[in-house]
């Protein structure tokens, strides 16, 4: 067994314990395997060790490295999508974390309108109010939703977060909470479920899922330091 199926099958029991100290379903949380700066030939051993879902954060880079890896495997884009990198974006990505704002949603909705497709995304929202984040404050969120709803094409299936750094993973919690909060509240407003919530990296995962995380995107704790 390597290094990386250790981490790998690590990182999954602490998913499975964290989902039960919740007292959650097992299996309603997902790992999405980190694969930005790292090679295809890692991302490939990752696949051989059983792992089916990855995330990069760059569009270039997930183009070139997706067409040397296995066709069954399902990519997510966690990183911030510039307005000129969408139409490359579409066809690449199963679920579109990072629509950090109204005129990131337009742009979206109209190249895929172009291209026939119809997105899933996560509306990303910054909790925390940091100024080197992208994302919609709460507030401004709650005000837009109507709008963003009625974009024809997307398909927004919940919220994402990214929670400040910190050496305590506790201190992550309020964060990951506020999220899940607004989450249902809007759920609330519209009725429709919202149902995903990607928050949790490597330093703070288990306490994400903890708070109600249906996606954990972790990098450092399976593959190493980049």
């Amino acid at each position: 067994m390597t290094d990386l199926d250790r981490n790998l099958a690590a990182v999954h029991e602490r998913i499975a314990a964290a989902t039960a100290r919740a007292g959650r379903a097992p299996g309603s949380v997902e790992l999405i395997a980190v694969t930005k700066t790292f090679p295809a030939e890692v991302v490939r051993a990752a696949w051989e060790a059983g792992q089916s879902l990855f995330g990069e954060n760059r569009v270039q880079e997930a183009a070139a490295k997706i067409p040397d890896l296995p066709g069954g495997a399902r990519w997510h884009l966690i990183g911030h999508l510039q307005k000129n990198k969408v139409r490359r974006a579409l066809p690449l990505f199963e679920l579109l974390h990072s629509i950090d704002s109204r005129d990131l949603a337009e742009a979206v909705d109209r190249i895929a309108a172009e291209e026939g497709l119809f997105p899933r995304v996560l509306l990303e929202v910054n909790v925390a109010g940091e100024a080197s984040k992208f994302g919609f404050a709460p507030d401004a969120l709650e005000r837009e939703l109507d709008a963003l709803l009625a974009l024809p094409r997307l398909q927004i299936e919940g919220l994402m977060t990214i929670a400040p750094f910190a050496d305590d993973p506790e201190l992550a919690r309020p964060h990951f909470r506020a999220l899940r909060a607004l989450r249902d509240r809007l759920a609330a407003r519209t009725g429709l479920p919202f149902g995903t919530l990607s928050m949790g990296m490597s330093g703070d995962f288990e306490i994400a899922v903890e708070e109600g995380a249906t996606l954990v995107r972790v990098g450092s704790a399976i593959f190493g330091s980049r």
